[in-house]
């Protein structure tokens, strides 16, 4: 795997969640432990370095890995409803949703596993400068990259595929996956300002939330893999669970129905973002006579 322990860690998070297989990192679902294990240590060189570029202040608040994860979003490879219906043929709507959700839970429980076999793994980082242990914010990191992919390409399984630019497109499923609901298929351009906020705010929140949950990965090597494997395979499929029923009955909102919902909304959103509210128009009175 020459040359990719020196890629940014959004890059190598991409990489887990997709593969790369000229690289070394084949599809999730085709990995042997080892390379999970190596894999997971060559992200977590990447974001020491990364959290130590960032800053103690950034790291501790949980703003560094939000914005890592959030970053991450548009460059995960996801794919088309044509060609997971290539790649899955002869499966209806629900059991191509079903064959995602095994495979993503299968990754995921593979880098619980990892990240519990790593438990001893020093990293040779300041302390004041993780909130969390580097282990744990490494393990966080890739399975929010898995399960992105997976909230994405359901969406495209469900035929509610978000369209738009990259950036656009990996905002709304890091805040999908923040929110474990479906994303509206509203215009992106009518959110494009404030969603990249949104996201990061939510998947901050979020990101906090699944490493307390993840704290007994941290046990001594088998009890911690075991523990990691367990926790992180339920809280995928719960995910998964949340997100296909939302999908299921999701109403399609587009033209300018969409742009309609979209003014509604749009208050709610700037408030959210921390964002002024737009001024009202004031209606002028006719001059005196």
């Amino acid at each position: 795997m020459a040359g990719a322990g020196q890629q940014d860690p959004e890059t190598i998070l991409a990489w887990i969640a997709g593969g790369r297989p000229d690289l070394g990192y084949g599809r999730p679902g085709d990995r042997s432990a080892r390379e999970w294990a190596r894999m997971m240590r060559q992200l977590g060189v990447a974001m020491v370095a990364s959290g130590r570029a960032a800053g103690a202040a950034a790291v501790t608040s949980g703003r560094w890995l939000s914005d890592l994860v959030v970053d991450t979003a548009p460059r995960i490879p996801v794919r088309d409803l044509h060609t997971l219906r290539l790649h899955h043929p002869g499966l209806d709507t629900e059991q191509l949703a079903e064959a995602l959700v095994t495979s993503a839970s299968r990754a995921t429980s593979s880098v619980g596993v990892a990240g519990g076999v790593m438990a001893g793994v020093q990293w040779s980082v300041p302390v004041t400068l993780l909130a969390l242990p580097a282990q744990l914010a490494v393990e966080v990191a890739a399975v929010a990259a898995i399960e992105i992919k997976l909230v994405a390409e359901l969406h495209e399984t469900y035929g509610v595929g978000v369209r738009g630019v990259p950036t656009q497109r990996g905002a709304a499923y890091a805040l999908s996956w923040a929110n474990r609901r479906g994303v509206n298929p509203l215009e992106p351009a009518t959110m494009t300002a404030a969603l990249g906020v949104v996201a990061r705010r939510r998947v901050q929140r979020r990101l906090m939330a699944r490493a307390g949950r993840n704290l007994g990965t941290l046990a001594p090597l088998m009890a911690g893999a075991v523990y990691g494997a367990y926790s992180n395979r339920r809280q995928t499929l719960l995910l998964a669970d949340s997100l296909r029923g939302d999908l299921r009955r999701r109403p399609l909102v587009t033209g300018l129905t969409g742009n309609a919902v979209s003014k509604l909304l749009e208050p709610g959103v700037r408030r959210l973002a921390g964002l002024p509210a737009a001024g009202r128009l004031k209606r002028r009175r006719p001059p005196s006579p």
